[in-house]
């Protein structure tokens, strides 16, 4: 079973009747309401819990942690950003969805401004599948198609990705690698593009698909943790034993 925490900033919704007219209860629960698997438990926390729903515990306890968010980048606390980024160097997967290119939290672990172009234009967006061999891209066609989408164009400012899934063409001409993973400790990364809080992207079956692949795909290894720091050595030195003077 793969332990799940969506987090979701949780502000458009409450404010602008256009976003919670599409998700009512947050973009956070039709998340996991559609990521419901039997090998995945799911549960959701939001910037305005205390600790933004982020407590040790909570996160001790997540083996992939989705993360959307938006308007409220800053108001993320830095002493949460550290602890989120010290999970990852442990093994913790992360998931970055749409916007949440620019939090904290994924500039800090890629080391980039993580800029973009952007276009709100209603205009159709084709995901194609790059790297069908990826298990991130399992039971997917060999693209997918959004009619409506906010356009992310080149440059994006980011590491050259570890692999590239997926790179989307929008109807007004730009391009955008949309699906990019990352390794940063023991942690892995997958950075997707689709998901403007404007559009029902979350509910589309293809886009859950991918994310619930990136799921298995982020979940820790349980591969043994490294050991670092002062060493003894393990046979002998100039032909003294171990901690012999």
């Amino acid at each position: 079973m793969v332990k799940v925490t969506v987090w979701n900033e949780f502000l458009h919704e409450k404010i602008h009747d256009e976003v919670k007219t599409v998700y009512p209860d947050g973009i956070h629960e039709a998340l996991a309401k559609g990521l419901a698997a039997s090998d995945i438990e799911l549960a959701t926390a939001t910037l305005e819990e205390p600790e933004h729903g982020l407590t040790e515990e909570r996160l001790n306890n997540t083996d992939v942690l989705i993360w959307w968010g938006h308007m409220g980048h800053d108001k993320v606390e830095d002493a949460i950003v550290d602890r989120v980024q010290q999970r990852v160097l442990e093994g913790m997967g992360l998931i970055v969805l749409h916007s949440g290119h620019f939090s904290k939290i994924f500039k800090k672990l890629m080391g980039t401004g993580c800029d973009l172009k952007w276009r709100e234009a209603n205009e159709k967006e084709r995901i194609w599948v790059v790297n069908p061999a990826h298990p991130i891209a399992a039971g997917l066609p060999e693209y997918i198609t959004l009619d409506h989408e906010e356009m992310y164009g080149e440059h994006f400012d980011i590491p050259a990705p570890d692999e590239l899934i997926f790179v989307s063409w929008f109807e007004g001409g730009e391009v955008f690698r949309s699906g990019c993973t990352f390794s940063r400790g023991q942690g892995k990364i997958f950075y997707f593009r689709p998901g403007h809080e404007t559009f029902p992207t979350y509910y589309n079956p293809q886009i859950l698909q991918v994310i619930q692949n990136g799921i298995r795909w982020a979940a820790p290894s349980r591969a043994a943790a490294p050991v670092r720091g002062n060493h003894q050595p393990l046979e002998p030195i100039g032909g003294k034993t171990p901690n012999q003077g």
